[in-house]
């Protein structure tokens, strides 16, 4: 059995420790919730600085042009491009992953309805996050419930569910509760072979593992910019297409900045060149500047082994953290959801317990920042930038604490805030 001293050494001996000296970690706290949103990058404070007091204050509007504001989309999606399997010029880096997907599903479908009219389902998981599922329903309102959400159990289920009727296979690559990982290559094909496009929601694997969007043949993905990709609060998600899709539908959501001459203020909307015409309205030029921040703390993994090297690492820290808990917490009520094979997970674990809320309080009472998705999940992610293995080691012995001298059992643990 692993002990404490184990984990020291193999923190020494880690090749990736340099790079958890580019975020802000503040002192005593074990932060297990970077698949919520990311800590802040050192850089990113002086680099929003600089676009402020120098870009913003002193150079006004000339900075659209002089500072390359109007470029920020393109130049931070190309930035994000090889982290998920995309090529130069077909990611685009704005605004939110509930929006992209609204775009991304739309021209799906359009495509589809051109090439075979008589399907008319979507299918998904019915454990999908919640955002994604939103959207279906609206998105289908609107064009007058044509359009039917088919939900499944279990992935499992998928292949069987494909058929003459599905239009679009609709995933997220990584569980949001369990942290179970899709086989993108695989249920691609499958949908494929159906007749159907694939949408895949990368919100928890960019940035965490390697994703080969092309390669695994992926028709359209989104993805979130606050998570793994530490790009703060609110950072603007991304969105990608096939190449051999992008320019067969025109914008649903035609904004001036998608157009092929912005500037020109015709009163006539043309869909821009390639991805560019994913963009709508204008780019928040703070948040692009830090999320460029955030996105260049993973480019620096590359000469320690880029994405391959974080995978490694992350699959021992959650089988670390796995064999821990189950030997500390035995008897306790903790029931694994997250699947115990490496190839199928993620990079967090996920235990499911009846009163999950008041521990995850108790939890980071202790200084160990997990966090609790409804109804009874315990959520832990491990990004190997910065997490260290006495980090897990550490938070597993609080949590094993927190079950065993019952604290969470206190009033003030079970108090429900607006943000779970």
């Amino acid at each position: 059995m692993t002990t404490r001293e184990d984990c020291l050494l193999r923190d020494a001996a880690d090749p990736l420790a340099p790079l958890r000296d580019q975020f802000e970690l503040p002192p005593g706290v074990i932060y297990l919730d970077g698949n919520s949103l990311g800590p802040l990058p050192r850089a990113t404070p002086d680099r929003i600085a600089a676009v402020i007091r120098g870009e913003w204050g002193t150079d006004l509007i000339k900075s659209w042009n002089s500072a390359g504001w109007i470029d920020l989309p393109a130049d931070v999606g190309d930035q994000i491009a090889p982290l998920v399997g995309a090529g130069a010029g077909e990611l685009i880096a704005a605004d939110s992953t509930s929006v992209n997907l609204f775009k991304v599903l739309a021209a799906a479908l359009r495509i589809v309805g051109e090439d075979d009219p008589a399907r008319c389902e979507i299918v998904s998981e019915r454990d999908n996050f919640p955002t994604d599922l939103y959207i279906v329903q609206g998105l289908s309102e609107l064009l007058g419930g044509r359009y039917t959400l088919r939900l499944v159990d279990s992935a499992d289920e998928i292949p069987a569910a494909l058929g003459p009727k599905t239009a679009v296979l609709m995933l997220t690559q990584v569980n949001y509760r369990t942290g179970a990982l899709h086989d993108m290559a695989a249920l691609s094909a499958a949908a494929h072979a159906a007749g159907a496009l694939t949408v895949w929601d990368l919100a928890h694997s960019a940035g965490a593992l390697p994703v080969a969007l092309n390669d695994d043949g992926a028709d359209f993905a989104i993805g979130c910019g606050y998570k793994y990709l530490n790009g703060g609060p609110g950072a603007p998600a991304f969105v990608w297409v096939a190449p051999r899709h992008v320019s067969r539908f025109r914008q649903p959501l035609s904004g001036w900045m998608g157009h092929a001459r912005p500037f020109d203020f015709v009163p006539g909307y043309e869909a821009g060149e390639g991805v560019a015409r994913y963009l709508c309205g204008t780019p928040s030029v703070l948040a692009m500047s830090a999320l460029e921040c955030g996105v260049e703390t993973l480019l620096a993994a590359e000469p320690y082994g880029g994405m391959a090297a974080l995978r490694a690492k992350s699959l021992a820290l959650t089988d670390l953290f796995i064999e821990r808990v189950e030997a500390r917490c035995a008897g306790q009520g903790l029931t694994l959801v997250t699947p115990r094979e490496a190839a199928r997970r993620g990079s967090q674990v996920s235990f499911a317990f009846d009163s999950a809320w008041p521990v995850c309080q108790a939890l980071i009472a202790r200084g160990v920042i997990g966090d609790f998705r409804a109804p009874d999940i315990l959520r832990f992610g491990f990004a190997p930038l910065y997490i260290r293995f006495t980090d897990v080691w550490d938070a597993a012995e609080a949590l094993a604490t927190v079950l065993e001298t019952g604290e969470w059992l206190e009033a003030r643990f079970a108090e429900r805030s607006a943000v779970t």
